[in-house]
């Protein structure tokens, strides 16, 4: 037994130096991937934020100020004009928060080499995804021991303005950085940090219009990986999930001045964003908090609820509308999915449970809606499950912990090492089309689409196609 640890110990010392000669001298980065045991390795030369510094340096921009209020009053209109086209990629996986894509048709027939790239740029770290409206697109990144929200040229990638703040949220499993995509509305930006902090700003200028943290106002503990939740705007409410108790876990701010409106619930959250749906022909705000999912009325009064509990209390997954009265709860660490109906009795609602199976597991991934069929990935590999039945179609493709979008009856894959690939909507069988490096490292981050132009990024890279 000794000289088998001997011989192990001899053959380790190798290739921990190998290890260390190419992360010093070429770039090499290990980091884990979703399933939180596996390493993934690629190479990335020079180092990510100094690329990012010189870039950015090569073409300054405006620099919007942290400290001081925008000089207008709260309830006047932003700086940012009103384009023709109508804003439409403004929130967090699209108008309706569903990954579905119909503005206009794309291109579904691509090169091998993948559709015609826009620009590629370093960009700093973090998981958000992009919003844009009026010619940019905005994000929220990690640049050092500052949150940063970012406006950049939808079509070359230029960097328009910018606007910080001090904050540096660090996790040793998920990764470092703000997670939260930032809401547009009407000329406003709405930017989450990972520690809480919630900013409205002019999305013209980047100037602050009202700030404060959403944490320490609602006497709320962070979650283990950080405030994820993507702001969301309903008529003049501003509704964001702060998770604190005495009923402070669900707060709606007026979104011109930031008070408060309302406050409900004692709920600890989770990670996924709230949306408004009908369900049951109840307008309503949709919510996966830590342990079940709810429906409350633009006002904060509880409707109903179903228990929805995960490992860890990790709900990451966003939930899909597949009907007028029905919805699809999913989650990873070995737990599933769930058909849910919401009925109505009067002015009593009720939610109970259609079916339920282990075929569909999204982890911090989310499904699209197809022709009465799911996509999405179940752990790491991409399946097509029936809608009304939870019937597995097929289950192939190996993406990682990657992300989803669904647009002209395809789906565009972002795989969590970085490639895009188009597959077709179809419940017969997995049929990818394409699959190309769009970008390199560890991908989490939801793909955004606007005007016919995809956008993708990840902690080290930011890069456009073409897809119109």
């Amino acid at each position: 037994m000794h000289a088998i640890l001997k011989a192990a110990a001899i053959g380790i010392v190798p290739a921990v130096l190998l290890v260390l000669y190419l992360t010093r001298f070429h770039g090499l980065r290990v980091e884990r991937d979703g399933s939180g045991i596996w390493p993934m390795f690629y190479f990335h030369k020079p180092e990510p934020l100094a690329a990012m510094e010189q870039n950015r340096a090569a073409a300054p921009v405006e620099r919007a100020s942290p400290s001081a209020e925008s000089a207008p009053p709260a309830n006047a209109a932003p700086a940012e004009e009103r384009a023709t086209a109508r804003p439409y990629w403004t929130d967090f996986r699209g108008p309706r928060r569903d990954g579905h894509y119909d503005e206009m048709p794309i291109l579904t027939k691509w090169p091998k080499q993948g559709p015609p790239r826009l620009w590629r740029k370093p960009i700093g770290g973090g998981y958000a995804s992009f919003v844009s409206a009026n010619g940019k697109a905005f994000t929220i990144e990690q640049r050092r021991h500052q949150e940063v929200v970012a406006a950049y040229d939808l079509a070359g990638g230029r960097e328009v303005w910018s606007h910080a703040w001090g904050a540096f949220f660090q996790e040793s499993m998920g990764g470092d950085g703000p997670r939260a995509t930032p809401t547009w509305d009407e000329g406003r930006l709405y930017a989450l940090g990972a520690e809480g902090e919630l900013r409205c700003l002019d999305a013209g200028a980047g100037r602050r219009i009202w700030s404060k943290n959403i944490l320490r106002e609602n006497g709320a503990q962070n979650l283990t990986w950080g405030m994820a939740a993507a702001p969301l705007v309903v008529d003049d409410k501003l509704i964001v999930l702060p998770g604190g108790p005495g009923g402070k876990s669900v707060v709606a701010y007026n979104k011109l001045t930031g008070e408060p409106l309302w406050r409900a619930l004692d709920d600890k959250q989770a990670y996924t964003s709230p949306m408004l749906v009908t369900l049951a022909g109840q307008k309503q705000i949709l919510i996966v908090s830590a342990r079940r999912a709810l429906g409350l009325t633009v006002d904060g009064k509880l409707l109903w609820d179903y228990p929805w509990t995960t490992e860890y209390d990790i709900n990451a997954a966003q939930p899909v509308i597949v009907g007028p009265d029905r919805f699809i709860l999913s989650a990873g660490y070995d737990h599933g999915a769930a058909l849910v109906r919401v009925a109505r009795t009067g002015d009593s609602f009720s939610a109970t449970r259609v079916w339920e199976n282990n075929r569909m597991k999204n982890k911090f991934t989310s499904s699209v809606l197809h022709g009465g069929h799911i996509y999405g990935l179940d752990e790491a590999i991409l399946a097509c499950v029936n809608a009304e039945t939870g019937e597995l179609k097929w289950k192939g493709g190996r993406y990682g912990y990657g992300q989803v979008v669904l647009a002209s009856g395809h789906i565009i894959v972002t795989a969590e090492n970085g490639d895009l690939a188009l597959v077709r909507a179809t419940p017969d069988r997995h049929e990818e089309l394409v699959r190309f490096s769009a970008v390199e490292g560890k991908t989490w981050n939801h793909p955004a689409i606007t005007g016919g132009v995809l956008l993708v990024r990840n902690g080290l890279e930011m890069t456009a196609f073409r897809i119109r």
